[in-house]
């Protein structure tokens, strides 16, 4: 309890003579069955991984969407409910106990917190949910760490066997570290599902003098146009505003051109005007 930032068990501190049950009771909120924190805390999705963790009696091993997180993975909702590797399958909200076997070289220690690694987290990821949304995950792990696509099919060749191999499959297919965003990948998906070549992620543009330009969400750079996803910052942040508009000048001066999107616009305009620019400049 020396950082009050961190969730405690509530029956050690009153057994220990830290706190009375009026002084948890009143300044301290429960996250879990016996688990506390400082109500002046917001419990952070960290704060609630270490909570879930706790309540496991620290016997867990932290898997899934939260293992990607402390793994560096971001865009991971503070609400995600915590996967727990372990026997009990009796667990509160918020936590989702899973009882798997897991090979020795798929656990590791993460800021003090036993956790998947990276290859098994995206394994595990990618068997889940519907595709898009695996892809999304997968994606943010990916740009978060240095495993590659090949580094999880070739965990998954120790697992013949477990459900979700042919999600699996299709999900490393379309996979991207590149992504910086789960709109940028949302766009990639759109467009890899057409005849349109596959992009390269996070282009970096340079002049005749080598130097930088711009950095593109999605390139084809042979051709010189782009797709890029444009985020709210684009819009309410006025510089960002102004700065885009000269990155665009000295890109269209360069003979490039940038299809820019918005989270209105339909897949099949997407399609449809990345095909033309790709048309306009030579391909397909």
């Amino acid at each position: 309890m020396a950082d009050r930032r961190s969730p405690f068990r509530g029956s050690e501190a009153i057994a220990t003579g830290r706190l009375n049950r009026h002084q948890l009771r009143t300044r301290f909120r429960p996250l879990l069955p016996d688990i506390y924190l400082d109500r002046a805390v917001e419990p952070t999705l960290d704060i609630r991984i270490r909570a879930a963790w706790l309540w496991s009696h620290q016997q867990s091993v932290i898997a899934g969407a939260a293992a990607s997180a402390l793994h560096g993975a971001k865009w991971v909702h503070a609400q995600e409910t915590i996967d727990l590797i372990s026997a009990n399958t009796r667990s509160p909200a918020g936590i989702r106990c899973r009882n798997m076997t897991l090979l020795d070289n798929e656990v590791c220690i993460v800021r003090g917190i036993v956790a998947t690694t990276p290859e098994r987290t995206a394994f595990d990821l990618a068997r889940s949910g519907d595709v898009d949304s695996a892809v999304e995950r997968v994606d943010a792990l990916l740009n978060a760490t240095s495993i590659e696509p090949a580094d999880i099919a070739l965990l998954a060749e120790g697992h013949p066997r477990q459900c979700g191999l042919r999600q699996l499959g299709t999900v490393l297919e379309f996979v991207d570290g590149g992504a910086e965003s789960p709109r940028e990948t949302s766009l990639r998906l759109i467009l890899a599902r057409t005849e349109i070549p596959r992009p390269q992620t996070q282009f970096t543009v340079v002049d005749d003098y080598g130097r930088f330009v711009a950095r593109l969400d999605l390139a084809w750079p042979e051709l010189l146009v782009a797709a890029e996803y444009d985020g709210d910052q684009h819009r309410t942040d006025r510089n960002q505003y102004v700065r885009d508009m000269r990155r665009l000048e000295m890109l269209a001066n360069m003979g490039w051109i940038v299809i820019r999107v918005v989270k209105e616009d339909k897949p099949a305009e997407v399609v449809r005007r990345v095909r033309a620019a790709i048309e306009l400049q030579g391909g397909l």
